[in-house]
């Protein structure tokens, strides 16, 4: 395994450094300052167009797409970098027409929609024309086991039939989302892998009512999290993906590269909390020294870079397999990073918010909002504790009797 970058990745790579230092981080207050000013918490900040626009213009836009006609055309090696520089800061992402849901939602409609369905939404947000929704967690049942999920979906001619209740249904409250890509049972007497289905549901559908807004630890982010009710909600057969029973296919082949950013912009996330312990380190004194000659500050500081290394290590190997051995053979790397990542990113961002005192809990600095967002990823594309369940179960694998 090589860890030197490519020469394409070196050139993404100081070209969305130069992005980040020119355009994005001199716009993070003037993006919180628009959307206190609008009154509205889902406000869509002029800011935010204006950085897109730079980020097409610098060749900075749907790098997560290894498609070469449509996307950068970089293997997962290369884009695992960008993702971290991206994760520094909560605007990023969206600006280079790089988050999720969205990134996971292409990709899906790129690898199983039909010609109508890429024409329709796929092309829309590729150029960052309105953004969607994935609807899969419920509510009323455990969906970290997704065979769990009970939305009906039910033909009815030349339709589908939707009923039932989703939430933590990201981007739902974007004034610019549009579209959804809901899962529920289609087939519940098939195989149980094969009960789901995955169709598209535009969001002005009749029946479709968003219901609330779920703050994360008292956030409310301004792409919102909602809870959505579908009620009678009839699309056309046409709008199913790929195939009916196709779902829990779908699902697996969407969350592969996705939890692989996750990981990537944690992993940056916990880089600037570091940064931000560093300088706090040496620029507060208490009972007449520096805090950076405290030893269990040095600890914490030279802990955080051991571990974001570690962290960094582990996630390079799984893009690397994922490129070299297919998404498949890397599922105990995807899984583990998956559960290494937050939980390393969560432990710098603790210690930096310790390190800053009262103000660390305060909106005065970015890390509380980091926790709060960074907390989510120990639930978000699947729990720990499931993620490790799959791990225990491979390496178990070799020492059970072929018969159990």
């Amino acid at each position: 395994m090589d860890f030197e970058p490519s020469q394409r990745c070196i050139e993404f790579k100081e070209r969305l450094e130069a992005f980040m230092d020119e355009h994005v981080y001199p716009a993070e207050p003037v993006y919180e300052q628009q959307l206190k000013d609008s009154g509205d918490p889902h406000h869509q900040p002029a800011v935010m167009e204006e950085l897109k626009q730079k980020a097409r213009e610098a060749g900075l836009w749907n790098m997560f797409l290894p498609d070469p006609e449509h996307g950068a055309g970089l293997s997962n090696s290369d884009y695992a970098p960008l993702a971290e520089i991206m994760g520094r800061s909560g605007i990023a992402s969206e600006a280079c027409n790089c988050s999720a849901p969205d990134t996971g939602n292409m990709e899906v409609l790129h690898q199983f929609g039909t010609p109508d369905q890429k024409d329709r939404w796929l092309m829309p947000l590729l150029d960052g024309e309105i953004r969607s929704a994935f609807a899969m967690t419920e509510p009323d049942v455990a969906s970290s086991d997704a065979t769990n999920i009970q939305l009906q979906i039910v033909r009815d001619g030349d339709e589908y039939v939707l009923n039932g209740r989703k939430w933590w249904t990201t981007n739902a409250m974007h004034p610019n989302c549009r579209i959804m890509i809901v899962m529920g049972k289609t087939q519940p007497d098939a195989p149980i892998h094969r009960q789901q289905s995955q169709v598209l549901v535009p969001m002005d559908t009749p029946g479709v009512t968003v219901v609330r807004e779920l703050p994360v630890f008292g956030y409310t982010d301004q792409d919102g999290h909602g809870e959505v009710d579908f009620a009678d909600v009839r699309v056309p057969v046409e709008n199913v993906i790929a195939g009916e029973g196709d779902g829990f296919m779908i699902a697996q082949a969407r969350l592969g590269p996705g939890r692989i950013h996750h990981c990537m912009r944690a992993i940056g996330a916990a880089e600037r909390a570091l940064e931000a312990m560093c300088r706090r380190a040496v620029s507060r004194v208490t009972f007449g020294q520096p805090l950076a000659m405290r030893a269990n500050v040095q600890d914490w500081i030279a802990e955080s870079r051991i571990e974001i290394e570690m962290a960094r290590l582990l996630t390079l190997k799984a893009a690397w397999m994922m490129d070299t051995v297919g998404n498949r053979q890397a599922r105990t790397e995807i899984s583990a990073i998956k559960v290494a990542a937050p939980h390393v990113a969560l432990k710098v961002v603790d210690r930096a918010i310790q390190l800053h005192g009262g103000g660390g809990v305060s909106d005065d600095f970015h890390l509380a909002t980091a926790y709060a967002h960074l907390r989510t990823l120990r639930l978000a594309d699947g729990p720990d504790e499931v993620h490790k369940l799959s791990i225990a179960r491979r390496e178990l694998a070799p020492y059970v009797p072929r018969e159990e």
